[in-house]
């Protein structure tokens, strides 16, 4: 059976439609991704991608191993090294209206759906940075596509697929569980249990329990230290209260607030309307995760990846209630719709985007993007400790020790510090620690991110030697917090003593 379409257009000039909108949001992407710098973040997937590995303290492997891919390409060209997160939120456009097209919407429906998506602030930032968080994003809608697939088609082999989906998400981000939970809710729910007794179902999950099987496996023989790492990251994130707005950042950061009424829409639609009662089991694989986020007191963008499928089931349904108004109205609700949509991206663009130079009065996105601005001063950073290693003396800059505090200054070092011949940073974080502190220990240590207290109290003879700051006087984490830069000798413990204290997550 084919899906429906609009009487006056085709499959293909749908899919059309839908790939220009997806490659013109890529085009201002690549325009504009390398305006500012790295990402505090993406300095650390660039360390590991260096590194490469089964798994990661802090997420799967399949994130660093795409940027080796990238690096490779493209060297660490800024725009070259974010094109295949620009390719990924390319494909989930396409996805997000090829899925109002699978529940039977015309074009109108799958450019709505697509439009709706496009202006979801978490959605659009994840063209603009490196993280795994454009992949996670991606392999969940992959996902709800194919089990609309399979709802619409009654093909069990779309099993197949999805439990493909569903272990690539678990190679980027372990919160894939929630939403495989959301799956399993919905077929136990809704008539899709059926499947229950389908062998594809279960060679489905076989499949993605073979495709997550290397990265469990590093887990076990690492005493699965990313759990370590998940709690540590979870406590830090409900106690700075991250977490106390998850219900208000489904409408402000999962998804725009203009675009509230369709998603809304299309949860009624699933679960109300007896046209959309054929795939409720998305109505589902939304409301789970849902309750299981709040009560866990995940952050609010967690879920953010499970709102395609309900733009594409409200914009279905708002397409069949706007084709049966009169022609007048029809334009009038048509003409709302697209100032409205307008509405939404003009402000999702101008606070996620960096459409203006650092230092313009009119740059909005920096005065309110806090990931905007982690991505000033890392060059400026590595020049600094430059300046301090070449003013030490000689018999102490030959053995010297970079030690940096969060992952950020240490990937900053790693990238930026060849071209001054400085050495690798060692750090106490995440998979940083993993990596030791070089042989011979160094002697004599440049110390960024740590504080004058914690300095004086783990090494010897510790003087301030410089400052973190960025030239623009803009507030991130690096310039604000502990941006004191100290050189001191060796620890006041034995480093392997010292060192297998030092393990921390951030």
């Amino acid at each position: 059976m084919q899906p429906p379409t609009d009487s006056h257009t085709s499959s293909r000039g749908d899919l059309a439609a839908l790939i220009s909108l997806a490659l013109f949001v890529a085009v201002v992407h690549m325009l504009t991704n390398g305006l500012y710098g790295f990402h505090r973040d993406e300095l650390q997937v660039l360390y590991d991608a260096r590194h490469l590995a089964l798994g990661y303290v802090a997420y799967p492997p399949i994130t660093p191993l795409i940027e080796r891919v990238s690096l490779a390409l493209f060297g660490t060209s800024l725009v070259g090294l974010r094109f295949f997160s620009v390719l990924a939120q390319s494909v989930v456009l396409v996805l997000s209206g090829l899925m109002a097209r699978e529940l039977g919407g015309g074009r109108l429906a799958q450019l709505v759906a697509t439009a709706a998506v496009v202006i979801a602030p978490f959605a659009l930032f994840n063209g603009t940075e490196f993280q795994y968080g454009s992949f996670d994003y991606l392999w969940w809608v992959l996902a709800a596509y194919f089990v609309i697939r399979l709802l619409r088609s009654d093909d069990p082999r779309w099993w197949l697929a999805i439990g493909l989906a569903i272990g690539l998400g678990m190679l980027t981000k372990y919160t894939m569980t929630f939403f495989v939970a959301g799956i399993v809710g919905g077929v136990l729910l809704t008539p899709a249990r059926r499947h229950l007794r389908s062998p594809w179902l279960w060679c489905g999950a076989a499949v993605a329990l073979l495709v997550f099987l290397p990265n469990l496996a590093w887990q076990i023989r690492h005493h699965f230290v990313s759990l370590d790492f998940l709690r540590h990251i979870h406590a830090r994130d409900v106690g700075e209260g991250r977490a106390d707005h998850f219900l208000r950042d489904q409408f402000l950061t999962s998804t725009n607030l203009l675009a509230g009424p369709l998603w809304l829409a299309g949860l009624v639609y699933v679960f109300a309307s007896p046209e959309g009662k054929r795939f409720r089991m998305i109505g589902w694989m939304y409301a789970i995760p849902l309750a299981l986020f709040a009560v866990a007191k995940g952050r609010g963008y967690y879920l953010a990846a499970a709102y395609p499928m309900l733009f594409a089931a409200g914009a279905v349904w708002g397409e069949r209630w706007v084709n049966s108004l009169a022609k007048g109205w029809k334009r009038f609700v048509l003409a709302v719709d697209f100032v409205l949509l307008a509405a939404g991206a003009a402000a999702t663009a101008a606070i996620i985007l960096p459409l203006f130079p650092i230092g313009s009065p009119h740059n909005v996105a920096l005065r309110i993007n806090g990931d905007l601005r982690e991505e000033i001063g890392w060059p400026e950073l590595v020049a600094t400790v430059a300046q301090i290693r070449d003013s030490l003396p000689a018999d102490k800059r030959n053995g010297v020790g970079i030690l940096a505090g969060n992952y950020g200054e240490a990937g900053a070092i790693d990238l930026y510090g060849p071209a001054h011949g400085l050495p690798a940073a060692i750090s106490g974080i995440n998979s940083f620690w993993q990596h030791g502190y070089g042989a011979p220990p160094p002697g004599t240590l440049i110390v960024i991110g740590y504080s004058r207290e914690f300095v004086d109290a783990n090494f010897e003879s510790c003087a301030y030697a410089g400052h973190n700051a960025n030239p623009y006087g803009l507030k991130n984490e690096e310039s604000e917090y502990r941006p004191d830069i100290f050189v001191c000798g060796a620890p006041r413990k034995p480093w392997p003593e010292f060192w297998s204290h030092f393990q921390y997550y951030g």
